[in-house]
């Protein structure tokens, strides 16, 4: 018989009217079924929020620090239990939901550090003009109100642990939304707050299905918004509300530069390592997965040798076998799509060098060339395990193709170069820009999101913090500075 894992409403187990089933991408299996919130419990949850926002931005540090310690330390506990479930349910290689565990627990035990010295407060004199004298500014930051958190299927636990650390950590009330297809991790963070003596109301884990989102996106209770996902998804929930607060950590077309000082043998079996294993880490389903290579013409005709040989020695397969590499994408049509992408490319005249199969919700990783500029797979987002490799003239062509892409996410530049390397960060239209290294580095304590379509905002804990609360300052009047 199968089990119906409840949902989180206000900080207790709850369950609907409705169900759905969780499947595995791999093999169809079903993982769990989850209950649906009916509208009440929705109403319920969002109003219970709404009503403890002035209460949990009151709570003293320390108890909302000694709550993320607490998850932190039990997904240490639950770490291998928690991995089989991410990999059941999203098709990841199991030695990838370790990892991404391990990031998760740092995610809470990041925000448990900031939770203790945030908001201490700026002191400022105004005596610094005639108007001013014996007055001081102190400015400390409160939270906006209360966070809708709406989570990606790609990274189910550690993209919730985004949304919800640094909520906790400032005091702001937050509702949860995981992805339809990876509810199960994000459930799994609520049996873990609930273990705390967090405030009834202060979070909620809602499965609330796609098409019942419009609602409360535009719920004027829940001012911020923190969405992870496709940019045409988030720009639609920013339009739809433009009074409101959002942060949109969007699309990517993650490009690796190889320049020609990164020639030795040593320098580009490292290059082609991680390009290789990067393009392919989580099926490709990463934002800042490496989906273009743009090498130097000096180290090209030596590296895409080694990086056809690194991509085929990608091992596919069961996602739950500790040897996999590379599992299935998140669906068949997810697939399916990838599919389509890799045959207009090949139609229109591209060089398929490696992969090119699908077989089921699976794709062989893929290795293309000489790629026509107008195909879909060289503008948007393929979001599967596929790289295309360009050759180029020099430092400035790599920077100007980098930069030749509606998204800006990430880059990776291979250079020993210092001076290239400042060069690169000011050139590169992206976010961040990882030298010596693929696009995909992500520590989850550093400023994170995107330029151009690739988003507004920024997470990373205490950039999360920042986004989640507004200054508000203090001034005092008639003291002896």
């Amino acid at each position: 018989m199968t089990t119906t894992h409840a949902f989180w409403l206000a900080g207790r187990q709850a369950t609907g009217e409705a169900t759905f089933d969780v499947t595995s991408p791999w093999d169809g299996r079903l993982v769990g079924q989850v209950s649906v919130p009916t509208e009440a419990q929705v109403e319920e949850a969002v109003a219970a929020a709404h009503a403890v926002v002035d209460e949990f931005a009151a709570t003293p540090a320390h108890v909302r620090a000694a709550a993320l310690d607490h998850v932190s330390k039990r997904l240490v506990e639950r770490t291998e239990e928690i991995a089989q479930l991410i990999s059941a349910e999203n098709g990841k290689p199991v030695k990838w939901a370790r990892g991404e565990v391990g990031r998760a627990v740092s995610v809470f035990r990041f925000a448990a550090e900031e939770a203790r010295r945030f908001n201490g407060g700026e002191a400022q004199r105004l005596d610094t003009d005639a108007g001013g004298q014996g007055r001081l500014a102190l400015t400390r930051r409160f939270p906006k109100g209360v966070v809708l958190g709406i989570a990606p299927f790609n990274f189910p636990l550690n993209l919730c642990a985004h949304k919800i650390a640094p909520a906790i950590a400032v005091g702001a009330p937050i509702i949860l939304k995981p992805a339809p297809a990876t509810p199960l991790s994000g459930l799994i963070l609520g049996e873990l707050l609930a273990e705390t003596d967090l405030p009834e109301g202060s979070w909620s884990v809602l499965p609330v299905p796609n098409d019942k989102m419009p609602a409360l996106v535009q719920d004027e209770r829940l001012p911020v918004i923190s969405f992870t996902g496709s940019d045409k998804v988030g720009y639609a929930i920013m339009d739809s509300v433009p009074r409101k607060h959002c942060t949109l950590e969007l699309g990517g077309n993650g490009a690796a530069v190889v320049l020609g000082d990164f020639g030795s043998e040593q320098d580009l079996d490292w290059a082609a390592t991680r390009i290789a294993t990067f393009s392919n880490y989580q099926g490709g389903q990463s934002c800042i997965s490496v989906q273009r290579v743009i090498a130097d013409a000096a180290v090209y005709d030596r590296l895409l040798p080694k990086i056809v040989a690194a991509v085929e020695a990608q091992v596919t397969g069961d996602p739950s076998d500790s040897a996999t590499d590379v599992g299935p994408l998140v669906s068949e049509d997810a697939a399916k799509r990838v599919e389509s992408w890799v045959d207009e490319a090949v139609q229109a005249g591209a060089k398929l060098l490696a992969g090119g199969k699908r077989d089921g919700a699976s794709y062989a990783p893929t290795v293309l060339a000489d790629v026509p500029a107008d195909t879909t797979i060289a503008c948007e987002e393929v979001f599967g395990p596929v790289l295309t490799l360009r050759k180029v003239d020099g430092e400035a062509e790599a920077f100007a193709a980098v930069n030749d892409s509606k998204y800006g996410l990430q880059a990776g530049v291979f250079t020993h170069d210092l001076q290239t390397a400042f060069r690169a960060h000011r050139a590169l239209e992206v976010g961040g820009v990882i030298i010596g290294d693929v696009p995909s580095y992500r520590a989850d304590q550093m400023p994170y999101g995107g330029a151009k379509q690739s988003g507004v905002g920024r997470e990373g804990v205490r950039y999360a913090m920042d986004d989640y609360t507004y200054e508000r300052v203090l001034v005092f009047t008639g003291l002896a500075l």
